[in-house]
């Protein structure tokens, strides 16, 4: 008995010390928001970028080159979910970020419906796709409130 001690202790010390090193590795919402800020910041830049000046394209009729602009918004945004998904969350989060994940890929295929709506001529069906991605973005800030985003709160009003 007295052999076997010694070893079940520090069987208890080795696992007190890797649960210690599995906390110690858990990622803030801080940590998280700080990951993903710069992410979102390259996205809302590019975006500024190709979606400037399509509400006037729009309203002057020039609905193929907004319809370019808003398949190349919704390219961009697919590829930033992409890195999004990347990087670890708090494991208390993940259903939350989840669903924000989900909302800001919908987001996307929004964009990219607008954009084929467009190049139809259906100028009413974009705009409807429009109020959608209004819509759409309230619901996901709404999930990534918690996190205080900057950059990765969806804002379509300030490009449609």
């Amino acid at each position: 008995m007295n052999k076997l001690r010694p070893i079940a202790i520090a069987t208890v010390l080795l696992l007190l010390a890797l649960a210690a090193t599995a906390f110690a590795a858990e990622t803030t919402r801080g940590e998280y928001t700080e990951s993903v800020e710069p992410i979102c910041k390259k996205n809302t830049q590019a975006n500024e970028r190709i979606l400037a000046g399509v509400k006037a394209e729009v309203r002057a009729g020039k609905l193929k080159t907004a319809a370019a602009k808003f398949t190349k918004a919704s390219v961009e945004l697919k590829r930033t979910v992409g890195e999004l998904e990347k990087v670890p969350g708090p494991a208390a989060d993940q259903a939350r970020l989840r669903k924000w994940l989900g909302l800001v890929e919908i987001e996307a295929e929004l964009f990219a419906t607008a954009g084929k709506k467009l190049a139809a001529g259906d100028k009413p069906g974009a705009e409807h796709i429009v109020n959608k991605l209004t819509q759409n973005a309230g619901k996901a800030n709404l999930e990534a409130l918690p996190f205080g985003f900057r950059f990765c709160r969806l804002e379509p009003g300030k490009f449609t």
